[in-house]
């Protein structure tokens, strides 16, 4: 069973920094794209960021780019995602996914690949 595991969430006053991690215990995994999408209670699943198997090629979901970076250490089997400059707004739980493709997507349909989320909570 493939799993993909999150980690760093926490609880942050706004204008704090969260890094969050998350883990996959296929080494495969390498060589697919991966995303991060949140989720706050009563919204629907939003698209944070992407990055391809080599990490040249990122996306970022609108108006994040300038606060939030994605990044990968495939050695460790593992992608990042770097929370600055936290917002109430931000609120939600985080999912790590992954795609059997190195193409980054915006779409969550795309990716086969879901971890069990981790909270993240700023507070004003």
């Amino acid at each position: 069973q493939v799993q993909l595991v999150e980690s760093g969430g926490g609880l942050v006053q706004a204008g704090g920094s969260l890094r969050l991690s998350c883990t996959s215990s296929e080494r495969t995994f390498s060589s697919y794209a991966k995303g991060w999408f949140r989720q706050a209670p009563g919204k629907e699943r939003e698209f944070v960021a992407a990055i391809n198997s080599s990490g040249g090629s990122k996306m970022y979901g609108a108006s994040l780019k300038d606060r939030f970076t994605i990044s990968r250490d495939n050695a460790k089997n593992t992608i990042y995602l770097q929370l600055n400059s936290l917002k109430p707004e931000d609120t939600a739980v985080y999912f790590c996914a992954a795609r059997s493709s190195d193409f980054p997507s915006s779409t969550p349909q795309r990716y086969e690949y879901w971890g069990q989320g981790t909270q993240v909570t700023v507070s004003s």
